[in-house]
């Protein structure tokens, strides 16, 4: 399927186990690809690859003196997709496929636990979900597997389609489309244009869906609205017949009236007693079940209900979806709820950010009651002709929402101290991560609420680091 030719000794009836391109990440049996790369080349790789234990190494020249196992083809990232197309043939595993700007990994993630209350489930490890990742992820299933749960992502135009190719989901879930990664996509049409930019390209999962493929979809975003819409519109080649009924709806508290209805609701939303998280009625059409989610934030219960109303379409019942939701933990970065040896609280959500996202983490936050509230804030990266508003607005909004302290953290960040300030908060900046974990953990008292959100560019991890006084992955 790769269109190889083998080079040096294999045994007969060998076979590989999973796919790695990067040589510290094999631990036996793995296929190598020695992909080419912008800062090295995965040929340099080769011999340590086969040393740790690689069935083979797939490489575009020969690498003499490596050792082991060789498989020569004239273009390796094409070998790699071939690979991976053939695996999707012969497995039977059912992929369910998460994308959006944000929430995607927690939202994969509660997905797979909702999902193994019934079927055997493979999810994939960390963000693995672009034309790289995804092909490492699917080539590690196992063909016992029932249900694959897995990130599809994208940063150029194009990409998502061809990851969804390669995926061929079963089930297409949109969490959100929000301004992020805004550079890439805004061209001479500014920030709006960007995000409509962006909602074509989170519709490009669609391109890979099975014809008989399920698509959850957040009736709150109006933008994962309009790229449903625009494929239902669409010529019975892409929406296919009866596609209207193939979409599941989910909403927070939606409003009465609104279209499109919601098949899947969270109501009565308050917060959990004696943790972080949220209390609230789950309803699907004349079923309910009160659940008790032990994730911070309403940006959660909305990564929830992506995940249940898939989960409950598929034939999980409610009252299985209701009972798994008291299991999850958050990821590191991602909204993790810590007490800190100081006394105060620290609401890690370093991972990432965008304004929507920040503004939301902000809300969230200001909601767990503290002596103070000290928000420190990152750079939100990408945002193209719009970074300086954004940044602004996000300043003023802490400000508004009653931060007594706004910390900011790298050059983007003036603005928005600047706007906090001037909303009557009180402000400190940093000119990057190293500065603000040398700095921040002396302006945290006890009983303090502290809020710590940026892009990934932001290493913010690093100043989460010095707060709870360990080293950071």
């Amino acid at each position: 399927m790769m269109n190889g030719c083998l080079i040096g000794e294999v045994e007969p009836g060998a076979c590989y186990r999973g796919a790695a391109i990067d040589s510290r990440r094999v631990e036996g049996g793995e296929l190598f690809f020695a992909l080419p790369g912008e800062r090295t080349d995965g040929h340099r790789f080769v011999a340590d690859a086969l040393a740790a234990g690689a069935a083979a190494a797939v490489v575009a020249a020969p690498v003499d003196d490596a050792g082991g196992c060789q498989v020569r083809v004239d273009d390796v990232t094409a070998a790699l997709h071939d690979l991976t197309r053939d695996h999707r043939r012969r497995l039977k595993t059912r992929v369910a496929s998460v994308t959006g700007s944000a929430g995607k990994t927690t939202t994969k993630d509660l997905l797979a636990l909702l999902l193994a209350e019934r079927w055997r489930v493979h999810k994939s490890p960390g963000n693995l979900n672009n034309l790289l990742g995804f092909p490492l992820t699917l080539l590690a299933v196992d063909e016992d597997c029932e249900w694959l749960v897995a990130e599809m992502g994208m940063s150029v135009p194009g990409e998502l389609a061809a990851v969804s190719r390669l995926g061929r989901p079963d089930v297409a879930v949109f969490t959100n489309v929000r301004p992020a990664h805004l550079a890439g996509f805004e061209r001479e049409g500014g920030a709006a244009a960007g995000v409509e930019a962006i909602a074509r390209a989170k519709a490009e999962l669609l391109e890979g869906l099975a014809p008989d493929g399920i698509i959850v979809a957040n009736a709150g975003n109006p933008h994962v609205v309009g790229l449903v819409e625009r494929y239902l519109a669409a010529s019975p080649e892409s929406g296919g017949a009866g596609a209207a009924e193939r979409v599941v709806w989910y909403e927070v508290e939606p409003a009465v009236g609104k279209t499109p209805v919601a098949e899947v609701s969270a109501r009565e939303l308050e917060p959990l007693d004696a943790e972080p998280g949220t209390r609230f009625l789950l309803r699907r059409g004349a079923e309910s079940a009160i659940v008790e989610l032990p994730l911070h934030g309403r940006v959660n219960v909305e990564n929830f209900l992506a995940a249940a109303a898939c989960a409950l379409r598929l034939g999980v019942p409610i009252e299985h979806v209701a009972a798994a939701a008291r299991r999850p933990t958050s990821a590191a970065g991602r909204g993790e709820v810590v007490a800190l040896s100081s006394g105060a609280t620290l609401v890690d959500d370093s991972y990432n950010s965008n304004p929507e996202a920040a503004q939301l983490a902000l809300q969230a936050a200001r909601q767990l009651d503290g002596r103070r509230h000290v928000a420190i804030l990152g750079e939100m990266l990408e945002l193209g002709s719009a970074e300086r508003r954004y940044h602004r607005e996000l300043g003023r909004a802490a400000a508004d929402l009653g931060f007594d302290l706004v910390v900011g953290v790298g050059r983007l960040t003036n603005d928005l101290v600047a706007a906090a300030a001037e909303g009557g908060a009180r402000t400190v900046w940093f000119e990057d991560a190293q500065a603000a974990s040398a700095g921040t953990p002396a302006l945290i008292g006890d009983g303090d609420v502290v809020l710590v959100k940026g892009s990934r560019g932001s290493a913010l991890e690093h100043v989460v680091g010095a707060l709870r006084q360990e080293r950071p992955n």
